[in-house]
């Protein structure tokens, strides 16, 4: 009886605090308690400590609809202070559950902290994971899915099933070691593995069907990259697919035998079971590496009779090929569905830019440090996150703003500073990713949806621009960029707070290819920005200050 009446003031409060956060309170609540423990598992056969959520590796997925208010009671039961981020999902409002060091302070081993947000507005296959330290080479990642609300119409017919396979490299060493070497001025080197939901598979190995299929029938397959560093190609075995949706946006439906999924990436296709009932082989395998790993996992058909042929079908050959699929990309503009903002925006062409950004990555090895960053700035995490010293008022003793330049600077003589931008509420900002290394790059826009104009080889200039798809370009929230080439990037700065962005591949971002945007809205009202959270945690320097009157 006690127990009950905990839970109940437990969830009584929960929903008070959420409430006071400026959410609507007529959207469904989905409550949800994960416990963090540590295990000792073994993907690629070698023993090693794993991250797992409610003793899952991966975790649990979120299964949630449009306009869905989520909140995830977390208590940490690791050794290391720990944050999850929410990738891709654009929390209106509210960077103050996005999860970055920069914007939350990490919940201390031996603690919980219960993080609260809305799905507003969006739908379509994402992504957690965690946001610290080298954590994620551990696990502690998932699936969040956001469905279509019943009575929205989705632009295919209701699948038999709906399938997540999550893909990425793996490492066998711990991510305390990966983390040492890192520090130590060591480069994290090559993964030794692929993981498919957890699991690495051989063609021969005896295995239950990660899936099952109906003959006849269609499939939602969400297709998701949480790994470190790879690019993965991602192909079933005698099936084709057909992309539905991407990061969120409804695509043109084409029909693909493979695709290059990239780091943080996420794809949905439908897959039908039209072929011969037996077992076929789901294949993941690394792109751009000299070493290729791959790994499989099987699918069954119903009543099926036979194995799967041990014959794999190829992945492709070389970037360009990868480049020409990106092209192939676009919006559907007729779907009915939630949409990320700019909400129903098909004219984002026709707006006139206001600030051209061009991100240059950079590596320095200075004094035997490896430092990656951002046109002369490595971007290092305070004390303080960044969004509680702007909030407290005492941004001047943790950061100072704009140390970075607009225009790419090459040096290597990195500054190693936190690195924020400030940005003008509702400015329509260009933002140009040039790679000019030989490896393949993949970033990460927190908090929007961004229109992904062109990616394309050489050095940019103010002429590429005519070459810019300025009318059905994916809106979306990670863009690769390949070798020696560029990326460009459309997207109006419309949600207030403090908003990281990243590369990807986690090595880098760790070591400082990541700055933070500030966008302040002069109005402060609840209309741009809610309030701090009453549960928000503190530290640094702003631990034990009263927080600031609310806004009305």
């Amino acid at each position: 009886m006690a127990s009950g009446v905990v839970l109940k003031l437990l969830l009584f409060s929960l929903i008070g605090a959420y409430l006071t956060h400026g959410v609507r309170g007529g959207d469904p609540y989905l409550f949800f308690t994960w416990n963090l423990t540590y295990a000792t598992l073994s993907p690629l056969g070698v023993p090693q400590q794993l991250i797992l959520i409610n003793g899952q590796f991966p975790g649990p997925s979120i299964n949630s609809t449009t306009n869905n208010n989520i909140v995830i009671n977390v208590f940490n039961n690791l050794d290391d202070p720990f944050l999850f981020t929410w990738s891709g999902i654009q929390q209106r409002k509210n960077s103050w559950e996005d999860g970055m060091p920069g914007t939350n302070c990490p919940i201390l081993p031996g603690t919980n902290y219960t993080y609260q947000f809305q799905v507003k507005d969006q739908i379509g296959s994402y992504i957690y994971y965690p946001s610290t330290a080298l954590h994620k080479a551990a696990g502690g990642f998932g699936a969040l899915k956001v469905h279509s609300r019943p009575l929205i119409p989705i632009p295919y017919d209701e699948p038999a099933d709906d399938y997540t396979v999550l893909i990425g490299d793996w490492y066998t060493k711990s991510h305390q070691e990966l983390k040492h070497f890192l520090d130590s001025g060591r480069p994290l080197g090559r993964p030794e593995g692929v993981l498919i939901n957890g699991k690495a598979g051989k063609v021969g190995d005896k295995q239950e069907p990660l899936f099952t299929m109906e003959p006849g029938k269609t499939y939602k397959y969400r297709i998701c990259n949480v790994g470190l560093k790879a690019s993965l190609n991602f192909r079933i075995q005698d099936h084709k697919m057909k992309l539905v949706e991407m990061e969120g946006s409804h695509t043109m439906q084409n029909v693909y035998v493979s695709l290059d999924v990239h780091v943080g990436q996420c794809f949905t296709v439908l897959v039908t079971a039209d072929q011969t009932p037996k077992d076929y082989y789901i294949v993941a395998s690394t792109r751009f590496l000299k070493e290729v790993h791959t790994s499989i996992a099987i699918i069954s058909y119903t009543n099926g009779k036979g194995e799967a042929s041990p014959e794999l079908p190829p992945a492709p050959v070389g970037w360009a090929w990868s480049l020409n699929q990106f092209r192939t990309f676009r919006w559907n503009l007729t779907a009915s569905a939630a949409r990320p903002n700019p909400q129903g925006s098909y004219h984002y062409g026709a707006i006139n830019i206001t600030r051209t950004i061009r991100l240059a990555n950079n590596v320095s090895r200075a004094n035997g440090k490896l430092r990656y960053g951002f046109n002369g700035v490595s971007h290092t995490d305070p004390t303080t996150p960044l969004k509680l010293a702007e909030y407290f008022k005492v941004a001047d003793k943790v950061f100072k703003y704009d140390l970075m330049k607009d225009e790419p600077e090459m040096s290597t003589d990195l500054t190693v500073q936190p690195n924020v931008l400030n940005m003008t509420f509702r400015n329509f900002v260009e933002i140009i990713f040039e790679n000019h290394e030989k490896s393949l790059q993949s970033y990460q826009v927190n908090g929007y949806s961004f229109f992904a104009v062109a990616v394309e080889p050489g050095t940019w200039s103010p002429e590429k621009r005519m070459n810019y798809n300025l009318q059905d370009a994916v809106s979306r929230h990670t863009i690769q960029v390949f070798p020696k080439s560029w990326a460009a990037i459309l997207l109006t700065f419309d949600n207030a707070g403090m908003w990281n962005i990243r590369s990807e591949i986690w090595d880098r971002a760790y070591l400082g290819q990541q700055l933070y945007t500030s966008i302040l809205s002069p109005e402060k009202s609840l209309r741009d920005e809610y309030n701090i959270p009453e549960n928000t945690l503190l530290c640094g320097i702003v631990e034990g200050m009263p927080k600031l009157p609310s806004y009305t």
